[in-house]
């Protein structure tokens, strides 16, 4: 079911997520979190698509925010989508006028109640999530630096105001090298005197890769950068011998380890879908994010 309302207000547009609710026979117990996506015309499309994908894993009240301009009489304009192909809700609000710098004041009245509240922004983020007046409604707040123009620096910008609750999904996409790395070290069992990365030099994972490894191992990493947009291999030296991931294409590298052979192991790109899914089957603090950024920062 859809409904378009406009120049309405938070409290029709939540009456009328009662209605829609009731005539779709979707009722709101069944969803686990709000999940508040603040976005602009250009990431709107690709981020909902990936929150409505995430829906079906984590039943979820989905409240897209689009701030417009801020000149002008305050105004609000609202779609709902209950039920037909998807296991939540969601809302796209679109803000113009004054009512962009009380963004809050038409969000508060459509959370869930009782239930976390995750704020995801898919391209620019502040540079403090958590005195946002949206983000500060999170448990969680996400942003996504490698979907910004200038990644690094942006990913420096928001961790000098890091908090407790904050991740960014650069550090999500590290999952599989960190877990491979780890399966490495644990095969190995031998002490390590050194490693390298080749990256991009505007790869904001390779930058929190560079500081996990320095501060987890206590050994200097240097940076090699290469022509791509992705880490392209990573080496570990031991007594033992060398460490060697290195991605063969987009969905496979070489795993190799002193003692044994070579092999092909998986390491595809994800979705954006798939990175928040991620992130939200937890949703307490990250506290090696939480390390890892402190590191970047006094060491960058």
């Amino acid at each position: 079911m859809q409904i378009t309302l406009e120049h309405t207000n938070a409290s029709t547009i939540a009456k009328e997520m009662v209605r829609a609710r009731l005539a779709s026979g979707s009722p709101a117990m069944d969803m686990v979190l709000t999940l508040i996506v603040v976005c602009d015309d250009d990431t709107v499309e690709d981020a909902l698509s990936a929150a409505t994908t995430l829906s079906q894993e984590h039943p979820s009240r989905v409240i897209g925010v689009i701030l417009g301009k801020g000149t002008g009489g305050p105004d609000l304009h609202a779609k709902i989508r209950v039920g037909s192909d998807r296991s939540g809700e969601s809302i796209l609000l679109r803000m113009s006028g004054q009512l962009v710098k009380h963004a809050e004041s038409a969000v508060l009245p459509l959370l869930l109640p009782d239930s976390p509240v995750v704020v995801w922004w898919p391209g620019s983020a502040p540079s403090d999530p958590a005195s946002d007046p949206i983000g500060a409604f999170g448990t969680r707040r996400l942003t996504d630096a490698e979907a910004t123009s200038q990644a690094v620096r942006n990913l420096t910008r928001v961790a000098k105001h890091y908090t407790p609750g904050d991740t960014d999904l650069s550090w999500t996409r590290l999952t599989p090298w960190r877990a491979l790395l780890a399966a490495a070290l644990d095969q190995v069992q031998s002490p390590v005197t050194g490693g390298s990365i080749s990256a991009g030099p505007g790869n904001p994972a390779g930058v929190l890769l560079e500081a996990w490894l320095e501060s987890r191992l206590g050994v200097p990493i240097t940076w090699h950068r290469v022509d791509a947009d992705q880490i392209m291999l990573v080496t570990l030296e031991t007594k033992a011998g060398e460490v060697r991931i290195e991605r063969e294409d987009e969905n496979s590298c070489t795993f190799s380890v002193p003692g044994s052979a070579p092999r092909t192991v998986p390491l595809a790109r994800r979705t954006l879908a798939e990175l928040l899914a991620e992130d939200l089957r937890r949703l307490d603090s990250d506290q090696i994010y939480g390390d890892t950024v402190q590191y970047m920062l006094a060491h960058r």
